[in-house]
């Protein structure tokens, strides 16, 4: 009988890392706007729950019909009775009534297993309900039955008409037993909590204020924000404005940020903003008055002030006019230009293009947060504080503060 589950239980761990990639994009997006970071063992129990999540489902839909042409269930797709499964238990038993020693017989009948593993099925949803969405008894009582309900329809409708016929019983005795597995994981999950880490207090503690913002971090923002600036591009193209990258990477990059307080819409999405960074963080403050000079004027104050226009422009126009500019050279090469004059270029953009890989290489391998063009504009990215984390950073600071001057 439990061979049967082993192909259902296979599948799900082989499709699951392909799950987990498009899972990763939204998850981290989540966690980023709620939370102001990604927490190890909140993603952990997340992942978890996908995997469970497939598992279930895969175990109550596979396999599937061999066409999509299939025959119509024999014995009807409908099971409305309740408690039926008591008359398939007493019909297939084998146990003798009056004699306990046969008793144990039920454990190896296929109706019993069936109601079991159903029950089964569903205490993990229960569990994760109330222990990491802190859920009620009502409402894990109705999402219980609303994940069991939604798999019984999905089997009657073939797959919402996918299939011809039904391939599986829609059967009420499954609503309940699902719904009383849903019910037990939500009991067992006060005993879980006893060993587990409280999930409200994972982020007792956290400073964000501290935090690095990552690579992965930077990243998704980036890819938002090159989307959204192909759009942009595109129109200022189409309305007849020359040299459209270089007025919408500056309008994009360094007038909106300006405006929105060191936001792109990428950098809102997942909570970071520029800043302008204090003289004394990152890079040896360099020599000679007018390097100095410059160095300070770039600089801003301590409590993270969204970097100005200059900074911005400085810091964008060092990588999209600069490095990312030269490179629109070699793809766009202006014509009359002679041929010495592009195979020194080409040399030159490549020799850039391998020394800035190396230079973003060695600073992530490294865990090195500021880049050339950020070392140079002094700004950096830092998280979005929320209202409270924002009040708790100034009375942090200023006990800090008070701390030294005594």
């Amino acid at each position: 009988m439990f061979k049967s589950y082993l192909y259902p239980v296979t599948f799900a761990f082989g499709v699951f890392p392909i799950a987990a990639l498009l899972f990763t994009l939204p998850f981290l997006v989540v966690q980023y706007r709620r939370h102001g970071y990604v927490n190890k063992v909140r993603a952990l129990l997340l992942y978890l729950f996908l995997l469970y999540l497939m598992n279930a489902i895969f175990l109550v839909m596979l396999p599937l019909p061999t066409s999509r042409h299939n025959l119509p269930l024999s014995g009807g797709a409908l099971q409305l009775i309740p408690f039926h499964f008591i008359h398939d238990i007493m019909k297939e038993t084998t146990i003798v009534p009056g004699e306990p020693s046969t008793y144990w017989r039920l454990l190896q009948e296929r109706a019993v297993w069936q109601v079991l593993l159903n029950v089964a099925l569903t205490v993990p949803f229960g569990m994760m309900l109330r222990y990491y969405f802190r859920s009620g008894p009502i409402a894990s009582l109705i999402l219980s039955f609303l994940l069991s309900l939604f798999i019984e329809v999905t089997q009657l409708t073939g797959i919402y008409g996918i299939y011809d016929h039904p391939y599986r019983v829609f059967d009420v005795d499954d609503l309940m037993t699902n719904t009383l597995g849903g019910m037990l994981g939500f009991l067992l999950a006060e005993w879980l909590s006893r060993y587990l880490p409280r999930i409200e207090h994972l982020d007792r503690g956290v400073d964000l204020t501290t935090k690095r913002v990552s690579y992965t971090r930077r990243g998704l923002a980036l890819m938002f924000d090159y989307i959204v600036l192909g759009m942009l591009m595109t129109v200022i193209h189409e309305i007849g404005i020359k040299q459209a990258y270089f007025v919408s990477t500056g309008i994009y990059f360094m007038l909106i940020p300006y405006l929105t307080g060191g936001r792109t819409p990428g950098k809102w999405l997942v909570r970071i903003q520029l800043i302008g960074l204090p003289a004394d963080q990152g890079e040896r403050k360099p020599s000679g008055r007018v390097a100095a000079a410059v160095y300070n004027f770039l600089s801003a104050s301590r409590e993270r002030q969204p970097a100005g226009l200059l900074p911005l422009v400085v810091r964008y126009g060092l990588l999209y006019w600069g490095v990312f500019g030269l490179n629109r050279l070699l793809v766009f090469p202006d014509n009359y230009a002679p041929s010495l004059f592009r195979i020194l270029l080409a040399i030159i953009i490549l020799v850039a293009n391998v020394a800035f890989a190396i230079h973003v290489a060695k600073h992530f391998f490294r865990r090195e947060p500021l880049l050339f063009y950020e070392q140079i504009s002094r700004t950096g990215h830092a998280i979005i504080l929320k209202e409270k984390a924002r009040e708790a950073a100034v009375s942090n600071r200023r006990k800090k503060s008070s701390i030294k001057e005594k």
